[in-house]
């Protein structure tokens, strides 16, 4: 993949971010610094990228113009269709965008809709399970509930936070899209867990809004996923080849594994502490987690990236979806 591809489909992801009309600033300012983050570390202007395409200076007849080859088309397409399910599903705007820009990738309509649909399943996965991530809370079948701090087991928590961590460092190793789609689903479900361990039932609008309040967009999460796939060489890697292609460790399985451990950790904390902290608190405790977890990620990159060869993606979206 060359530069001036991998321009095309970030283009193109930005493109679909924005396909919506109801970014707010915060979140266009969470791609922005994305943007600006991405290139520092790659060959390619991400921030001058990012204001072609919000100013609208940039076609998307023009950008897919520069993806000569059917897988790339269907990666742009894929990707495409990620940004817009991150924040748990598309409105009529983003289904419009996602329609004409099949119709210009000449993709077959029918295979593109399954894909779409496969997608949105999984971009509304339930939060009130999970038997995917490993070590739950063991909780007790018909006794009356207990006092929270006396029915928390810290050190399981701790346990699950780390598990879905590797999961989610894994899936970022993994060269097919659904694998990214995949990891904001299992964070929602991490933080309904810790939730539910200390005494609230949580559904997906708190717990967007915690992610939120922390400052985890979604969509610009999934954006900066993509950009660290890009960038670390793993799309590149991986382009045109069948299953699994794990290469070093890409620097999209450190972020994803990074930003899970800190929202696991942040969720933990303010839980537990009877959800007392401000905004002002959640974030600054989420970026020095972040931090703390950029740097413990190394000391795991032997699970990971055994995780990833082991991982069954088909049994594990099916099981989200369920």
């Amino acid at each position: 993949m060359t530069p001036e591809q991998a321009r095309s489909i970030i283009a193109v992801c930005l493109m679909a971010a924005f396909a919506d009309g109801a970014q707010d600033g915060s979140e266009r300012e969470h791609v922005r610094k994305v943007a600006e983050s991405l290139g520092r570390d790659a060959e390619i202007d991400f921030i001058a990228l990012y204001q072609d395409v919000l100013l609208g200076r940039l076609g998307l007849e023009a950008v897919v113009a520069a993806l000569d080859s059917a897988a790339l088309r269907q990666l742009a397409f894929e990707l495409a269709v990620g940004v817009c399910e991150a924040d748990g599903s598309r409105n009529p705007q983003e289904a419009a965008f996602l329609e004409r820009l099949a119709a210009l990738l000449g993709l077959e309509r029918g295979a593109a809709g399954r894909f779409v649909d496969e997608a949105e399943a999984l971009a509304q996965a339930p939060v009130t399970d999970v038997p995917v991530i490993e070590a739950p809370v063991t909780e007790t079948e018909g006794a009356a509930p207990a006092p929270a701090s006396a029915a928390i087991d810290r050190g399981e928590l701790e346990r699950m936070i780390l598990n879905a961590s590797i999961l989610n460092g894994a899936l970022e190793l993994l060269p097919q899209s659904m694998a990214s789609m995949a990891i904001i689903p299992l964070q929602i479900r991490l933080v309904y867990r810790i939730g539910k361990a200390h005494g609230y039932e949580l559904d997906r609008g708190h717990i967007k809004d915690f992610l939120a309040t922390t400052g985890v967009g979604m969509t610009g999460q999934y954006v900066e996923q993509l950009g660290r796939k890009l960038v670390g060489g793993l799309l590149g890697k991986a382009f045109g080849k069948l299953g699994r292609a794990i290469g070093s460790q890409a620097t999209g399985s450190a972020f994803s594994f990074a930003t899970t451990y800190a929202i696991g950790q942040v969720a933990l904390h303010y839980y537990g502490e009877g959800r007392r902290l401000d905004a002002a608190g959640l974030k600054a405790m989420f970026a020095r987690l972040f931090e703390q977890a950029r740097g413990l990620q190394a000391n795991y990159a032997g699970e990971i990236e055994q995780r990833a060869r082991t991982l069954d993606l088909g049994k594990l979206t099916a099981e989200l979806r369920a």
